[in-house]
Order: structure tokens, then sequence, then C-alpha cells
């Protein structure tokens, strides 16, 4: 029997590792790539080999291209086609206004958020296009309702890089739907996870809360659910959209 075989960037932690454990739940054998926190990544692959499920933590920083390459190149040798392609992983900075940033600043966000992504789609529709030989596939982007709301005074530079994926995933699907692959993103509003520490305020769900219709952040588990749908045969039509889940902001 074919193996259903997902591959998710930045898995380890958060919405990431959320997905991890629904796609093993569903039957998929797992893989997924973390930066450099080791312990989190083993305790997924710890978590879902207890739940029955099959997972392999990569090493990558998606940021360097040999690592994504490295990265294709085990989940070929170690469970062979690639099915499905989640696009997650993705880093902030010190909330600022662009007047304050620099150049260095802004290559660290597109390198991971933006070209690290077009690179593991690249990869990905070399193994799954008919074009190629393949039999198809799905993939879905995380983008972010930042790409719509702009990041102010906070992280333009990350709302951009958002911007840019929400643009990949619209092109992409058009390009590859001939060729048995679905291209879609999800753009998450204001969810509980470790980045907003990475922006300087752990607490930030809890400040802007009261801005979301719903009067609460998401769980990392809800913006998961939207992508396994999107991965699904249930959304065998849909391609190039971008679903928000974002309590109605």
């Amino acid at each position: 029997m074919d193996k259903k075989v997902m591959l998710i960037t930045g898995g380890s932690r958060g919405i990431g590792a959320a997905i991890a454990e629904l796609a093993a739940a569903d039957g998929y054998v797992v893989c997924f790539s973390y930066k450099s926190n080791r312990t989190a990544a083993d305790s997924v692959v710890r978590k879902i080999e207890q739940a029955g499920g099959q997972a392999l933590a990569l090493q990558a920083d998606v940021a360097v291209e040999t690592d994504i390459l490295r990265m294709f190149h085990e989940v070929d040798q170690t469970f062979g086609p690639l099915t499905a392609l989640v696009n997650n992983a993705g880093i902030l900075e010190q909330q600022m206004r662009v007047d304050q940033m620099d150049a260095a600043r802004m290559q660290r966000i597109f390198a991971t958020n933006v070209i690290g992504s077009f690179l593991c789609a690249r990869e990905a529709v070399r193994r799954m296009s008919t074009l190629h030989g393949g039999k198809g596939g799905a993939i879905v982007n995380l983008s972010s309702i930042a790409a719509k709301a702009g990041g102010p005074a906070e992280y333009v530079d990350y709302a951009a890089s958002k911007g840019a994926i929400d643009t990949l995933t619209v092109g992409l699907a058009k390009e590859v739907a001939t060729e048995g692959i679905r291209v879609n993103g999800v753009r998450p509003g204001v969810v509980y996870t470790d980045i907003h520490a990475s922006g300087g305020e752990p607490g930030r769900v809890d400040r802007v809360k009261a801005h979301v219709p719903m009067q609460r952040g998401g769980e990392p588990v809800e913006i998961a659910q939207a992508v396994m749908w999107l991965l699904s045969d249930k959304a065998s039509y849909t391609t190039g959209t971008l679903i928000d889940v974002t309590g109605g902001r």
C-alpha cells in the first residue's frame, strides 16, 4: 500500500507540531524539520510514536538551500514519494517601525519566510508533478492575517513576507493545476504560540484579543484542522485558495 508522506517545515512547536500530530492520526507518515530545538522535536516524535504513528525529525534551516536539498533527499530515501508539503516555518523579530529596521533583519525574514518556502515548494513540485513523473499531491502554505493588516509599528517586514506567500500560493496553484497538485494557504490570526516572544511580547495575544470579534486568541490545533482539510480529498476541487482562521478578524 502506498504511504501518505507529509513534510512539515518548522514542525517541532506550535502550529507545526499540531499539524504533525493531526497528520499522524490521519495515517500520514510525518516528517518535519526543526532548526535547533532538538528536545522539542524529539518530544513531537515520541508523542506520535506513542500513539502508533511514524515520525521523523530532520534538522534543517529553510533559509539555507543545501539544508532544504538534504532534507528532501532524506525524506525520499527514508519513506519514498512525498504526498503533502506544509510550508510552516517562519520567523519574526523584535517589534519596531520600518524606519528602525536594517537590511540584515529584512534579509533574515525574507530568507526564511519567502525564499525558504519557494525552494521547498520547488522541491515538492519536482517530486509530485505528473509533468516530472509524479503522482500528484498537495501543498499548504502558512501565511498570516498580517499580510492583510500590514503589521504597522510591529513587523511590517514579516507582514510583507506573508503577502509574498499569498502570491506564491495563488501563482503556483495556477501553474501546477493540470499536474495533479493543489496549492492552498491558511492565514492564521493571533494564535497562542511561541512566535510572539520573538517579537518581544510573549503576551501579545492577550493584549490584542479584544480586537478579535470572537474575543479570544486561537489555538494551534484550530489552524491545524484547516490545514488538514485543505490537504484532504474533501478539498479536491480547492486550489489557489486562502482560508482566514482568525476569529472573524
